[in-house]
């Protein structure tokens, strides 16, 4: 009974967000599941597309970047280990200018906005304008109601956690809660809101029926 009841209220979230966000004219969709998410996404990849990756836990969580390496696509992923502070920054580059940039999304309100917040600013600058379609994938755990429930997410869930996952000594890494830092290693630069899907940006937006990422 629990399960059905959380089944349902991620459908009902899923699928009014949805429609908010292809009212905003993004092109949007809602799976129950990761599996059924994954197979979609691969479907709207062609063959030998050059591939840019945000910094995404989600895109991790359901395979979807093993799955793409071991089907030989290009991939341009800075968080992939053992890379120097060189190439990692090259690899930012040439996601601005892939065949098909996939990311996440700190939060997304019920009135269909895309709130995200970065520390350099290269996945929000492509999630803009430059690859030639943005795919961005998110768990139902990232749907608000508002720009100021983003904010408290973006402040308390999505920070706190990345810093820790990367292993930054923000203040936020230890309290678990934003500080507002003025540290060296701040993550929280660069705040983008995209209200409606940018004329010359294709962005496609799948939501998961489950809680994914941070």
């Amino acid at each position: 009974m629990i399960n059905k009841l959380r089944s349902w209220h991620n459908n009902t979230i899923g699928e009014k967000v949805v429609k908010a966000l292809q009212q905003n004219r993004f092109e949007a969709v809602y799976f129950e599941n990761s599996q059924e998410a994954v197979d979609y996404i691969l479907k709207q990849i062609p063959e030998g597309a050059k591939i840019g990756i945000g910094g995404s836990s989600t895109l991790r969580e359901i395979g979807l970047i093993d799955i793409l390496q071991q089907k030989g696509f290009l991939l341009s992923d800075h968080n992939q280990p053992d890379l120097t502070a060189e190439e990692k920054k090259q690899r930012r580059y040439k996601q601005l200018t892939s065949d098909i940039f996939l990311t996440g999304s700190n939060a997304i309100t019920l009135k269909g906005e895309l709130v995200n917040r970065d520390g350099i600013g290269n996945r929000v600058a492509a999630m803009i304008f430059g690859p030639q379609k943005v795919i961005v994938v998110a768990g139902i755990n990232k749907v608000v109601r508002n720009l100021e429930e983003a904010e408290q997410r973006i402040k308390n869930v999505a920070a706190p956690m990345n810093s820790k996952r990367h292993e930054i000594q923000n203040p936020c890494a230890k309290t678990g809660q934003c500080a507002d830092c003025q540290t060296g290693t701040r993550i929280c630069n660069v705040t983008t809101i995209i209200h409606r899907c940018p004329p010359l940006t294709k962005i496609q937006v799948v939501i998961i029926g489950e809680t994914l990422g941070f």
